[in-house]
């Protein structure tokens, strides 16, 4: 169920490296519950956008809002001042991420990889965070994969084990970059069948960073294409791959198709 209220907001957000902009003064209002696909060709700031949500990336110029409430900046006496790490943490707490490499403990088990968070960052008691992660594993098909160590499972294996990681936190903003990009082509198809069946089944709002066209438009409620730094044109799956208006759009498109 989609809300009016964004639940997540770039306003004016810039973000360089040395002399490169990266991310122009982007403004991006995100529904709750809202399925988003980030297209685009390499560099062009779409996973700057998921690093700078995550705050692994900070920004120089304009704000992010999460849930109505400044994320990366605070209102103090008057003044907008950056965060302090605790305000950001406490709101950091509602978003997760999928990345393209695994990033498994390599000496931890499967379930050990998801309990860990939940137990020493949730403080949730060991018999619960193992509850929920053996639900979490049965739903994307790894329960009986729990003892196992990351060197023992298929890529495929470890970002569905990345992903169950991920929820075990409870995030109401979900973020994956790129998460087949690493992968053999036969493993792509039960990372995104897994994620096709959260975005059926859950009221998550999904930012999905992505080369999988065809899953781009089975799964997103809105594609937004990137190109040096800003969103060139975005809207409703249909109109984005079959209709789109602009030339640079179209330019992208027909080149993954073509490649």
């Amino acid at each position: 169920m989609q809300g009016d209220e964004p639940i997540v907001r770039f306003c004016d957000v810039t973000k360089r490296f040395g002399d490169l902009v990266v991310l122009d003064k982007l403004n991006l209002s995100v529904r709750r519950g809202e399925k988003i696909a980030l297209i685009g060709p390499s560099g062009s700031g779409k996973t700057t956008l998921l690093r700078t949500l995550m705050t692994i990336d900070t920004i120089e110029g304009g704000h992010i809002d999460v849930e109505g409430e400044m994320f990366t900046h605070q209102r103090i006496d008057g003044r907008l001042v950056p965060a302090s790490e605790e305000h950001m943490r406490r709101i950091r707490g509602k978003i997760g991420m999928v990345f393209q490499q695994f990033n498994l403990f390599p000496h931890m088990t499967t379930l050990q990889n998801i309990i860990e968070a939940p137990i020493h960052v949730l403080g949730l008691p060991e018999k619960e965070a193992i509850a929920r992660a053996e639900s979490l594993l049965q739903r994307v098909g790894m329960l009986d994969r729990k003892n196992h160590y990351p060197g023992q499972l298929s890529g495929g294996q470890q970002q569905r084990a990345a992903i169950a990681r991920a929820l075990a936190m409870r995030p109401k903003i979900m973020l994956f970059d790129e998460v087949t990009s690493a992968l053999d082509p036969e493993l792509v198809h039960e990372v995104l069948q897994v994620m096709r069946q959260l975005s059926e089944e859950d009221d998550l709002t999904m930012l999905i960073v992505t080369h999988q066209m065809s899953f781009a438009m089975e799964v997103a409620d809105r594609v937004c294409f990137f190109c040096n730094g800003v969103i060139v044109e975005e809207g409703p799956p249909k109109v984005i791959f079959n209709a789109p208006r602009h030339e640079r759009t179209r330019a992208f498109l027909k080149a993954i198709v073509a490649a």
